[in-house]
């Protein structure tokens, strides 16, 4: 090896190991070390800060922004007040994506709340089968964040950050904890069927962590992972000692420069491999039951002739396979519905929605605490932020029909892990424009779900560029009313 060789192998050691003793790098490092056979007995680090109360993950992402007042957040005095103008002195210093500030008016809802459950949970009547399960959800009403524009709210919501390049929520999760499934992707994400995100790639990026920790996409139609199938006439023995010479000649790479993407290319071939035959048995639903299958709504007739067509099966499926996935170890999964951004048809839009997703995911719920997984399976409803409740008058628009964006309240809930369900956090004011009690910042959101996981979110940290970030950048508080434990 010449002298230039030796100092950049060194510093590229010295990096790793620098890096690596930083944030979770280490426990990271231990977890994969005993995983190799490499550290015998059980670690002396500790995997997490805090007893953990869940183990996996399932985030269903409602894209677009719910409207809250419509499913969550009854609101009769927006009711009596609809038509009228909003206070002036609510309007001032307000940003609005298309709302005419001069002209709006308050818009009140046409659905029907009413109780349900041992809780008196109030849920709209666009809602039916998810009332049913209220008993074990904990509702968020006094959600808020900064971000008013689709893009920075949903990387916001997803990041923690509203800039693009930083790691998703599934991504830190992964670098803490490490994966659980040698057969499958530790993090995947689906979208709906002909449907893309504003974000594309970065709703489920690793950003500034090693690409090994970012999520896998699964698609909807033919090989569920692109390239995952043989070309014609290759034989998996061909296929098998090709990438055995390739990650040969990786590793000698890896031995030379030491970098850790060459590590993360190795390990991406090798489950590539491994995934041809494990995907095809995950995603046959043979296997499953009549009544699971009608649980879950895949049988169900799909009239529509607009771009949602095809949801209802879709998403049913999806959520089925999210379940199925958890069963076999995949730590993280995030499902993708879009869109919800009602800025006209409002009413006639949510009713398409709920309709796709309320029968799958309440199925989901019930199938996940009927197994037993639902004590360890944190279960996540929610967009990147809610609706005003001003009709939208957008200019050219001939009646108001909709609502614009609203980051300042808005509506989510979770169940499982370690919730503490049966119960609302936070109220919004009698017009649900703001959080009157309880506020839950983006940044409360992911500390608290961090915690579930057994982590202190100002210890995941992650060295970059120079400094240490973290999921929660530098705010963040645990929200003690949502844990069954308390802190």
């Amino acid at each position: 090896m010449t002298a230039s060789n030796h100092n950049l192998c060194e510093v590229q050691r010295r990096r790793f190991f620098t890096s690596a003793a930083s944030g979770l790098g280490t426990m990271a490092l231990a977890s994969l070390l005993k995983e190799d056979g490499l550290l015998a007995g059980e670690s002396t680090l500790p995997l997490t800060h805090i007893a953990p109360t869940a183990k996996r993950c399932i985030y269903l992402f409602m894209e677009g922004g719910p409207s809250q007042m419509d499913l969550f957040d009854p609101k009769p005095t927006l009711n009596e007040l609809d038509g009228q103008p909003m206070p002036e002195s609510l309007l001032n210093e307000i940003k609005f994506a298309f709302i005419q500030k001069e002209s709006a008016r308050l818009m009140g809802t046409p659905r029907r709340f009413r109780q349900h459950g041992e809780c008196g949970m109030d849920l709209s009547d666009l809602l039916p089968h998810l009332s049913s399960c209220v008993d074990d959800i904990a509702f968020v009403r006094s959600m808020h964040c900064e971000q008013f524009n689709h893009l920075p709210g949903q990387l916001m919501m997803l990041t923690g950050s509203a800039l693009q390049g930083w790691p998703t929520f599934g991504s830190w999760l992964n670098y803490g904890l490490g994966s659980e499934s040698k057969n499958l992707p530790s993090y995947v994400a689906m979208t709906t069927l002909g449907r893309g995100l504003p974000g594309g790639a970065s709703s489920w990026s690793s950003g500034f962590l090693p690409s090994q920790y970012s999520g896998t996409l699964f698609r909807n139609q033919g090989s569920p992972v692109l390239n995952l199938a043989n070309p014609p006439g290759i034989s998996r023995d061909v296929q098998s000692r090709s990438l055995q010479t390739i990650n040969e000649l990786n590793r000698v790479r890896l031995g030379q420069v030491g970098n850790p993407e060459v590590a993360a290319r190795i390990e991406a071939y090798e489950l590539a491999f491994r995934m041809q035959q494990t995907a095809p048995e995950l995603l046959d639903l043979s296997g499953e039951s009549k009544a699971t299958l009608e649980a879950y709504g895949l049988d169900r007739a799909d009239t529509a002739k607009d771009a949602t067509a095809g949801f209802m099966g879709t998403y049913a499926r999806n959520c089925l396979l999210a379940r199925r996935m958890i069963e076999r170890g995949v730590r993280f999964v995030t499902l993708f519905l879009s869109t919800w951004d009602h800025h006209s048809y409002l009413d006639s839009g949510l009713k398409r929605y709920t309709q796709v997703s309320d029968q799958p995911v309440t199925a989901l719920l019930k199938d996940l605490k009927q197994r037993g997984l639902l004590d360890e399976t944190l279960v996540v409803w929610g967009g990147e932020f809610g609706r005003t409740p001003l009709g939208e008058n957008r200019v050219n628009f001939k009646t108001v029909t909709g609502r614009d964006h609203h980051p300042y309240s808005f509506s989510m809930w979770l169940a499982g892990g370690g919730v503490k369900g049966g119960q609302v956090i936070g109220e919004t004011d009698e017009i649900g424009w703001g959080v009157a009690k309880d506020p839950v910042h983006v940044h409360d959101l992911h500390a608290t779900l961090l915690y579930l996981f057994g982590f202190d979110h100002k210890q995941l940290t992650y060295r970059f560029q120079g400094r240490d970030f973290r999921l929660t950048d530098v705010a963040g508080n645990v929200v003690k009313q949502l844990l069954q434990r308390q802190a």
